[in-house]
């Protein structure tokens, strides 16, 4: 028995030590390229997105999980923003204008 709970115990902790480190790299840097307001949509140009999978630099639309994001920042400005994957598609959960 003795085995199966240090196995169990050293999955949880290899597991926890895994969503630690990729909570940690969820910031991506990006530029505001448009904004739709209307649409509660904002296209953002990025580096590397690992995560959520995208190892290339690229242009994207996003959702905004809060419209009021959209309002704090403009066309051209530097951001770094943390975005998920949903079946509606991507959305940006925060986001603020890059220092």
């Amino acid at each position: 028995m003795k085995p199966i709970i240090r196995l169990t115990a050293s999955l949880a902790l290899t597991l926890g030590l895994s969503l630690g480190a990729a909570a940690q790299g969820a910031s991506i840097n990006g530029e505001v390229k448009k904004i739709d307001e209307a649409a509660g949509k904002i296209t953002l140009k990025h580096g590397p997105a690992k995560s959520l999978g995208m190892d290339e630099p690229m242009t994207m639309v996003y959702r905004v999980k809060d419209p009021a994001l959209l309002k704090q920042v403009k066309v051209g400005d530097k951001v770094t923003f943390e975005a998920e994957e949903a079946a509606a598609g991507y959305t940006v959960t925060t986001m603020q204008k890059a220092k």
